[in-house]
This record gives C-alpha cells, structure tokens and sequence, in this order.
C-alpha cells in the first residue's frame, strides 16, 4: 500500500493514520470544524473534520489512530485528505503506533556512532568537554526526538539525522576552507539545535513544552552551555564563542536569532544549518512527484513548486 504523502490528487483513501496534531476551527458562518495532520511512515497529510462537536474533540485527540476513509484533493497547490469516513482504530486491528510513525531511514543507533567520531577530531580540550557533557547528559532525547514539529526532519531521530548530515557537510566544507576552526564548526553543529530536546514534545505528535514555547531552543541551549561550562570548572573565551555561535545560528533577528553572525565559523554554520534543512524539504517533496511534473507548494520556500526533470 502507498503511503499517505505518495498519493495523487483524485486517488481514495482507506487505510490506518496517526493524529499528529488536533485543532479546532470556526467559520465564517460559525459552525465548528477540526483541523487535523494525520501521518504514517511516508510523512504527514492535512485534513478537515467538519459539523464537529465536542465528542469529537475528545475522541480525535493527538496520538489516537484512525481508520480513514476518503480521497486526496488540491487545495491550493498542495495534497489535502478530504475525510468522508472516519472512527478509532480497533485494538483487535494490531496497528501500534510505531507502526504509523515516520523515522530516519537510517538507523539511530549507526548515526550517533557517527556522530561520536567527531568528538575525537575536537582537539581544544574546552569546548571537547563540554560538548560531550551536553550531548552524555541529552543522549536517551537526541537519538529519538524529531529536529522540528513540522517541515524539515519532523520524524523520529530526525534530530539526530540533521546533525550528522550538517557534521558531513561541515567537514567537506572545512577540507575546501582551512582557515576555518574545526572544533567550532563540528561543536557548533553539534550543540546548535540539543535545546530542541526541551523545546519538542517528543516523537510522537510532536509539540511545544511550556519552555519551548516561552524560551525556544536556541535560549534554551545558550542556558545550557553555561551551566555544563560551570559545573566542569571551564571558564575561557570558548564559552562565550559557542554560546554565540548556538544564539547566530539563524542568522537574522527576524528569523529568530538573538544575534547575527560575529565570528566566520557562525556564519558557516548558518549556511550549513540552511542548506541541510532546505535540502531535506526538497528531497521529500521531489520524491513523492513524478518526472516532469511540480511539487506541491513548500511553505518554507517561499512558497514555491520545485519542478522535476524527465531525465
């Protein structure tokens, strides 16, 4: 059976979803409607739940699986599910939600060894310290949260996944630019977005904590550094460059950076954070089109359809 995201506009549907996210709307004339984000192994799919009630509100509640019945439509350039059946998963049915829920194609156990290899090519014995403090301390969260509740790397150890991907690509960009720090840029890739592991329920329908929501990862993580800098007795320049480097990985206050880019390895970190993200979009989005056809819209990008060549 086709997964969720890899069918057509005008293709049924029926077949077992995870809730990941339940809101409830109005509209214009004031009747009640839920919003949902179903999802399966493939990924996740938008629906409406209309003429809604408070039962339903109780019973399509995140984490709960469902059996849907109904078809995909375009809405507006992108892949929606249009519901015309709907009711809770038997348990007799077998289905588990580990079943239904996206995670990194490769396993989490052989990305955090990779990631491991990298602590021995931190030579500054500071900034070694405290990054292995950090990530000993988050490792249970690290190897399974998603690095985001939706857009790029929202599955399960897609935190874990972009980090190794950005430590790849970081060392490629280290080799073709030697004057760069090394021990900046593979720390700074490491520790950039740990905070998340606070800021993120979780991997199952993943939310925002309170903290989350009040501080976010990047003052979260900033908090953190400080702390493992203390309670190892590190009291040098290099805690005040990575907790830079964490607070300018964004790279514009308006994209949620306290600081911009003051030291060449924050910038580089940016870019790579940039471009591991937007690459992780496109490939999921190319993969479910077809050759010679357009992807759905990409929010994140502008809101652009990326085509796909025939050859």
């Amino acid at each position: 059976m086709k997964g969720i995201t890899q069918l057509q506009a005008g293709e049924p549907v029926s077949q077992f979803l995870l809730i990941k996210q339940a809101t409830k709307g109005v509209t214009t004339v004031g009747k009640p409607f839920m919003t949902l984000i179903l999802q399966d192994k493939s990924g996740d799919i938008e629906a409406k739940l209309w003429d809604t009630n408070d039962d339903h509100e109780k019973m399509y509640r995140p984490e709960v699986i469902v059996h849907i019945g109904g078809e995909i439509h375009d809405y507006r350039g992108k892949n929606q599910l249009r519901i015309k059946q709907i009711r809770i998963a038997k348990p007799e049915e077998g289905v588990g939600i580990n079943d239904l829920l996206p995670s990194s194609t490769t396993p989490k156990e052989e990305l955090f060894e990779e990631l491991t290899q990298f602590f021995f090519e931190i030579k500054n014995p500071n900034i070694s310290r405290i990054t292995r403090y950090i990530i000993k301390k988050h490792q249970n969260e690290l190897i399974v949260f998603p690095a985001a509740s939706k857009n790029h790397h929202d599955y399960a150890s897609g935190l874990l996944d972009h980090v190794v991907s950005m430590l790849r690509l970081g060392k490629s960009i280290c080799d073709l630019y030697p004057s760069l720090n090394r021990d900046l840029i593979y720390a700074g890739v490491i520790l950039h977005d740990v905070g998340k592991v606070k800021e993120l329920t979780g991997p199952i329908a993943t939310a925002y904590t309170v903290e989350g929501n009040l501080l976010g990862h990047i003052s979260i993580m900033v908090d953190e550094i400080g702390q493992a800098a203390k309670e190892l007795g590190i009291d040098g320049e290099e805690v005040v460059i990575l907790k830079h480097i964490v607070l300018s990985h964004h790279g514009k206050e308006e994209w949620g950076s306290p600081k911009k880019p003051m030291i060449q390895e924050a910038e580089i970190l940016h870019y790579i954070d940039n471009i591991d993200a937007k690459m992780n979009m496109l490939t999921r989005a190319l993969d479910k089109t077809k050759p010679g056809e357009f992807t759905e819209r990409l929010f994140p990008l502008d809101n652009r359809s990326f085509y796909k060549p025939n050859f």
